[in-house]
């Protein structure tokens, strides 16, 4: 189910361009993040349609398809394949009937839905799913959160090149950085992560999910999801992204920087070295 090379167009994009400088015009090129439309297609029915960057699509539609619910394992994706149209990239998913049936008995709720997580929801409960309690034992330094934060960022390609894009990434319990995703959406970074994850059998409930953006209700709603214990994030969080965790039993940090952050939800599993904190 790897996406082929040949479908998914390039990520990044040279541009002409007109930089001033100094006082100075000067013409030359620059490098800039694609964004085209993808649409997610189950069982020959279109679902929705997301704007995103075109690489690791395979793993944004798994990662998607069980963040939102419509599928409850990978083992329940059959088939991805990758259309290319002129308009955009349909990913063309086969699923089990029995998720499918679920999926159509959903779509009777939605109009015209987009990437905001909330068009089509009937109820104010729809709206905000609130994920079952997480169960995980792992914890991590502090340390170690602020060397997988500077690591990611290090391994973050469409961003260095273009200043346009966010990351995801997974710390494994030892330290370890896992794998890296990038999208210009931080909720399409991380389904892409999530299904490179699922895809592998990696075991999330003994790790931690590491962002670079702010950490909304719909980044701790997917990460606790998964059973994911611990989301940092480098920005800020928004209140009810901080209830949502505390209900969901996730850890939630915010504003990871070289030597602070803070600690808004189960803080007991970020280990605190005062002496490795500050030397």
């Amino acid at each position: 189910m790897a996406a082929d090379p040949e479908v998914e167009p390039a990520a990044l994009v040279s541009v002409a361009v007109h930089k001033w400088r100094g006082g100075e015009v000067l013409s030359g090129t620059d490098i800039v993040a694609e964004e085209v439309p993808v649409a997610l297609v189950y069982n020959g029915i279109s679902h929705v349609v997301m704007m995103a960057s075109p690489g690791d699509l395979d793993d944004f539609a798994l990662g998607f398809s069980l963040t939102e619910g419509i599928l409850h394992s990978p083992a329940e994706l059959f088939d991805c394949e990758l259309v290319q149209r002129d308009d955009g990239i349909e990913v063309q998913l086969q699923i089990a009937s029995e998720r499918f049936l679920a999926l159509k008995d959903k779509r009777r709720n939605l109009t015209g839905r987009t990437g905001c997580g909330l068009c089509g929801a009937e109820t104010l409960q729809q709206a905000i799913r609130t994920p079952a309690p997480v169960h995980s034992d792992a914890t991590f330094s502090a340390a170690q959160l602020r060397a997988g934060m500077a690591a990611m960022q290090s391994r973050q390609v469409l961003q260095q090149q273009t200043g346009a894009t966010h990351a995801a990434a997974f710390m494994h319990h030892s330290g370890q950085l896992g794998p890296v995703r990038e999208d210009v959406g931080r909720h399409n970074a991380l389904d892409k992560l999530i299904g490179a994850l699922a895809r592998d059998g990696v075991d999330l409930s003994g790790g931690a999910v590491l962002v670079t953006s702010r950490a909304s209700y719909e980044m701790v709603q997917k990460t606790a999801s998964m059973g994911v214990g611990l989301l940092a994030a480098i920005s800020a969080p928004t209140s009810l992204a901080i209830r949502m965790a505390e209900r969901a039993q996730l850890t939630l940090v915010g504003f990871m920087r070289e030597r602070a952050h803070v600690v808004y939800t189960h803080a007991h599993r970020v280990l605190h070295d005062r002496a490795e904190e500050f030397p």
